[in-house]
């Protein structure tokens, strides 16, 4: 029933085993400078056989950082840290990509050492609260708008990420366009005010982003490289005039530049890291975008191993994407596989903690079955 799902892909540098993807979710565990834990190294090993693993979101920058304990690429000793990772999976047999993201202006001036304000294209504050970094909540600031100047220095900045990726030993990376971040502030209208070559007309406001990848591609080849968009997302305050157009110009560039594959988020899921509960009267990304977009495609947002598989038969996603039920089943591809019982997510250690909720999500004994 489930065999479209255990076909090879091949995307871009690399060949999966199987097209059940682990998406990048957040788990509040690094340590406060932005180093992985040694217990994440267990955590993704654990679930290296998924077609593909990304990771959670990233900082490119020690100003790029949004939430507490996140996980950085900026330092040597986050390289050193995400290293033991991708060893660790690549010992078991997987593949790993590192999402790389700058929050922007879903950050506060409490993660800047100096007390600087975050950045965005626009002084327009979201609204809401954040987690300071010491779990304390606190109202979203107005952050400062960029300079023309600064852009092509944050563009340098996630190529130089992606470097150290690939130093750290990742078979890819992902950029972070969507759920609100500055690169998804940049793409829409509600938050780029802006009336320079960044703001304004579709083409102007899909400048940073396009500029990104092709640096990115141009220093560690395009073939290992992945983006993930949002169209019609909700989170951070996000809002366009005209979100079809706007993502449709948008990946139709993003296909012309020959990366290694689209991952587009379903906007019925677009509140999966607050609620269990998904919209069911949203757009459907993965049947308008789909025809743009020449390459491999993942598409993520609340599916079952059944609504997975008729998607890939429509041919409107080559690979789909499993968040909770990664978290909760170590051993996902093997138990929908074999159409066998799910561990039930447990919200409550999702975010932060130890190895509670973590790494001890039992997988199934094979001897036992």
């Amino acid at each position: 029933m489930h065999d479209l799902l255990f076909q090879p892909l091949e995307i871009g540098a690399m060949t999966l085993p199987n097209r059940v993807v682990m998406p990048a979710l957040t788990r509040l565990r690094a340590v406060p400078e932005g180093i992985p834990q040694p217990i994440a190294a267990d955590y993704y090993a654990q679930r290296a056989s998924a077609g593909l693993i990304v990771t959670e979101a990233t900082a490119i920058t020690a100003d790029g950082h949004g939430y507490p304990q996140m996980p950085g690429i900026h330092t040597r000793a986050q390289v050193a840290g995400w290293r033991r990772v991708t060893d660790a999976v690549h010992a078991a047999g997987g593949r790993i990509a590192l999402q790389i993201v700058h929050h922007g202006r879903w950050s506060h001036s409490s993660y800047n050492a100096d007390g600087r304000l975050p950045i965005a294209p626009s002084a327009v504050a979201p609204p809401g609260e954040i987690y300071s970094p010491t779990f304390t909540k606190l109202p979203y600031e107005t952050p400062r708008a960029l300079k023309s100047w600064e852009i092509p220095l944050i563009v340098t900045d996630f190529a130089d990420a992606a470097l150290r990726a690939v130093d750290a030993g990742f078979d890819a990376v992902e950029i972070h366009g969507a759920n609100g971040f500055l690169l998804d502030q940049f793409l829409q209208d509600g938050s780029n005010h802006r009336v320079d070559e960044y703001g304004g007309p579709i083409e102007n406001r899909a400048r940073f982003l396009l500029n990104v990848v092709e640096q990115v591609g141009d220093d560690i080849g395009p073939e290992r490289v992945g983006v993930r968009l949002s169209p019609h997302g909700n989170l951070g305050g996000l809002t366009d005039s005209d979100p079809v157009a706007l993502f449709s110009y948008v990946i139709t560039r993003l296909s012309a530049l020959r990366i290694a594959y689209l991952h587009l988020i379903e906007p019925r899921a677009s509140s999966a890291g607050i609620a269990d509960d998904a919209s069911v009267d949203s757009a459907d990304n993965a049947a308008l975008f789909r025809r743009l977009f020449e390459g491999p495609m993942i598409t993520a947002g609340g599916y079952s191993a059944e609504t997975g598989v008729q998607v890939i038969e429509r041919e409107r996603a080559d690979a789909v994407a499993f968040g909770r039920a990664f978290i909760a089943n170590p051993d996902l591809p093997d138990r929908l596989r074999r159409n066998l019982p799910l561990n039930v997510f447990d919200r409550t250690t999702a975010y932060g903690g130890g190895a509670h909720g973590y790494t001890d999500y039992p997988a199934l004994d094979a001897m036992e079955i």
